[in-house]
Formats: structure tokens, C-alpha cells, sequence
């Protein structure tokens, strides 16, 4: 796939309808040799849009207009280049969590929660939140994640959580300014709602810290995982992290979350985690697949704004 098709899919499957700035610019970028002539000179993995994005938005430049963007993009491409070879995406979704609940609540209860791919383990308070499943509320405290849950009853009990843990290759701190700003950069430009929510899930985290470590998701995972305590129901799970990890790390990955004890839950594209057979998603905008334990249930939108049960 060409870097001009990664934009254009990326305009059409993940920021149409959701962010108008960043379909217009994608589109852009598509169509501007100049900037995907600079962006053909990293590895590919680092020529994504919300990367690249990301960065800009970080360096004080602009995304609103596409022109600006290009004339600051080319001027600063030095730096530009050197944040996006020692950067990722690390997106820090709290309103995953709304995806993740309907599952999480129906485990042997207290849980050991283990996130691989934690960035700042803003995804491992899902006690910690409130939810709304359009009439249905739940929760008292922290932000309000709303989420269109349709296929499936919403959950009537926020989970038990005994032990909270992330394992990521650079584990960011909500208590360092430098790493929120990061995180808050990653955050497509008209969504206030989630640079909100992000803000009181930080609160949250520095309050009661998880216990982050710097490591590897094959390496390092054996080593976390026994430190969860027992009596605990051992919950390993990550939500669009694994399309960034090369195929067979994955498949390794894979087969040593297999011999561990308790469950797995995966929220990752549709291919990434490898699947027999999926029901069609409900539109054409991107989705990815929520499952437990390797077997399909629902597709969700990547910031947890709906899920659609198929599963039992």
C-alpha cells in the first residue's frame, strides 16, 4: 500500500464523519508529493496520519488548513522527522473502557487487569469511570463515557478490579506535563469531550498510579503476569496496539497469551487478530473487533463511542 492509499483510507474509514479537519487534511497529504516524498523516507510505520498529525500538532503547527500545514510541515521537517522516528501512538482512550465493560463485568469477580500497550494505563480504571449506554447510566464518579451499545444487554455493575498493571515499550506518566501533552496532541482537534475525559482520567491515575512497566509484549509479559495476585481473575487485554507490532511478534504473542492463566480480551482491526469467520460490520467506517478468550463478540469504534454485540 502506497503512502498516498494510506491517507486516503484513512480520510475515508476513520475520520469521515468523526473529524472533519482530519479528513481534509488526509486527503491533502494524499494528493501532496512534497510531503509524501518526506514521509516515504521513514519506515513504514512511521508514515501514519494520526502520527504525523500528532506531531505537528505537538510542534505548535497547524492542522486546520491544509496549506498551513504543509508550509509549516516542510519548514520544520527536521524536527518533524526526528519525533516521528522516536514516537508511536500511544492513545489513551478512557472510552475504551465502555467497550470493554460489558465483558469485564461478567468475569469471576475481583479481576487482575493487565493492559499490554498501556501508554499512560488510563485503560485500567474501568471502576474508576461512569457510563452511559444511551438511557442506561452507571457509575457515580470520574468522567462519563458514552457509549451506543446496541446487540446486548449494558452492564448493571461496574467491575471489581484487585490489581492494576500496563506493560508498554515507553510508558508515559499522567504526573509528567511533557507526556500529557503528548497524550492531548494525539486527540483529533474538534474532540473537547475527549481532551475533557482524558484530564479527569488523569486525575484519577495520578491518585492511585498503576504499576507501569517498560518492557516487552512476549519478553516482559510472563514475568507481570505472575505478579498478579491470587484469587484475582487474570485479565490480559489491548485495544489497537497489536497493527503496530510486525507479524510475527503478534504470532508469538498470540501463542504465549494462550498459556496463561484467565482470560484475554482483544479489541484490535478486523486481520489483526486473526478470526474464521466475522459477520459484516454495521457501516463502512472502521471498526474493529471486540473478543474474549480468541472468540468474536461485538465491533467497536475505535474510541468506544459504540459497539454492536454479534456474539454470545
Amino acid at each position: 500500500m502506497t503512502t498516498a492509499s494510506v491517507y486516503a483510507e484513512f480520510a475515508a474509514l476513520e475520520a469521515h464523519g468523526v473529524s472533519p479537519t482530519y479528513e481534509r487534511l488526509s486527503l491533502a497529504v494524499a494528493g501532496n508529493p512534497t510531503i509524501l516524498g518526506l514521509l516515504d523516507g521513514l519506515p513504514p510505520a512511521k508514515r501514519q496520519p494520526n502520527l504525523l498529525f500528532g506531531v505537528v500538532r505537538l510542534l505548535g503547527g497547524p492542522v486546520g488548513d491544509p496549506s498551513d500545514f504543509h508550509d509549516f510541515t516542510v519548514a520544520n521537517w527536521a524536527e518533524v522527522e526526528a519525533n516521528l522516528r522516536t514516537r508511536s501512538t500511544q492513545t489513551n482512550e478512557p472510552g475504551r473502557c465502555a467497550v470493554l465493560l460489558p465483558v469485564l463485568a461478567k468475569l469471576p469477580q475481583p479481576l487482575a487487569l493487565l493492559e499490554v500497550g498501556a501508554s499512560a494505563g488510563l485503560g485500567l480504571y474501568p471502576d474508576r469511570y461512569s457510563y452511559r449506554y444511551g438511557r442506561h447510566r452507571l457509575g457515580s464518579d470520574g468522567p462519563v463515557l458514552d457509549c451506543a451499545l446496541t446487540g446486548t444487554p449494558p452492564p448493571d455493575r461496574l467491575p471489581e478490579v484487585a490489581w492494576r498493571a500496563g506493560l508498554d515499550l515507553n510508558p508515559l506518566r499522567v504526573t509528567d506535563p511533557a507526556d500529557v501533552a503528548w497524550l492531548d496532541a494525539l486527540i483529533w482537534p474538534e474532540h473537547q469531550h475527549r481532551r475533557d475525559r482524558l484530564r479527569a482520567a488523569a486525575a484519577i491515575a495520578a491518585a492511585d498510579p498503576p504499576l507501569l512497566i517498560r518492557g516487552d509484549l512476549v519478553d516482559d509479559l510472563p514475568g507481570l503476569a505472575a505478579r498478579a495476585p491470587a484469587g484475582a481473575t487474570l485479565v490480559v487485554f489491548h485495544t489497537s496496539v497489536l497493527y503496530q507490532v510486525p507479524a510475527a511478534r503478534r504470532e508469538a504473542f498470540d501463542h504465549l497469551v494462550r498459556t496463561l492463566p484467565g482470560h484475554r480480551i482483544s479489541v484490535e482491526a478486523p486481520g489483526v487478530v486473526a478470526f474464521d469467520s466475522l459477520p459484516p460490520a454495521p457501516d463502512d467506517t472502521l471498526h474493529n473487533v471486540l473478543a474474549l478468550d480468541g472468540r468474536p463478540l461485538a465491533w467497536a469504534r475505535g474510541h468506544g463511542q459504540a459497539a454492536t454485540w454479534f456474539g454470545a
